[in-house]
């Protein structure tokens, strides 16, 4: 796919949070965000970028019995079940279920999984902070490794919190009322120099370029 037409765009995170909303996801959710390109009325979308803010899964809320976490591990031959995602959700969504490099678990994948089609233009954010804190938080990353492709684009809508859809964020999703600063204005607003501000947004702007499909990326903070 070569990127949404911008009411295709809409109708497509109203699904992705009406599936978050009102399904089981392998790990517990507490913020949908929708940023970058579609934030800024631009029609056709790229790429539909989405950040989910999720929870570490401290313990098992799994419902249901005689659901066995060992068996699913030793079945699917990955690690973590019932401690990095939810065991009846697993044992539900066995297609869905994603390992990282260690054999592990890894619940960005598995949202992902969950949520996404593999060849939609769709990149998902997924961190245990919410948006605004881990925009910071990047920001400081990219600036120590002096790599502009780890930030994450500040200019965000959130579309769905604890619960409760934000009606009035799709709506001006849809009719474009979001006035949004360039993304090196927005960076310069976080405390860059305009110099620096403008390679970062350019480093960025190429990365999205070269990704292609579904990508994700999950980090802790």
């Amino acid at each position: 796919m070569s990127g949404f037409p911008r009411r295709d765009a809409v109708d497509r995170l109203e699904e992705l949070v009406d599936t978050v909303a009102s399904e089981r996801m392998p790990v517990p959710v507490r913020e949908v965000w929708a940023f970058g390109d579609v934030a800024l009325g631009l029609d056709p979308v790229e790429r539909l970028d989405v950040y989910v803010t999720k929870d570490v899964l401290m313990r098992d809320d799994s419902d249901g019995d005689g659901i066995d976490a060992d068996a699913i591990e030793d079945e699917y031959g990955v690690e973590g079940i019932g401690k990095s995602v939810r065991a009846d959700w697993a044992a539900e969504h066995p297609d869905s279920l994603r390992a990282n490099a260690n054999g592990h678990a890894a619940p960005e994948q598995c949202l992902a999984a969950h949520l996404l089609g593999d060849d939609e233009p769709i990149h998902l954010e997924v961190c245990n902070s919410p948006f605004e804190d881990n925009v910071t938080q990047r920001l400081r990353g990219a600036q120590l490794r002096e790599d502009y492709t780890q930030l994450l684009d500040p200019r965000g809508v959130c579309l769905w919190a604890e619960g409760t859809t934000s009606e009035e964020a799709f709506r001006k999703l849809r009719e474009s009322e979001l006035a949004l600063p360039t993304l090196s204005q927005a960076l310069e607003m976080l405390g860059l120099d305009d110099e620096e501000a403008e390679d970062a947004a350019q480093e960025l702007h190429a990365w999205r370029e070269q990704q292609d499909g579904v990508t994700v990326r999950g980090d802790v903070v």
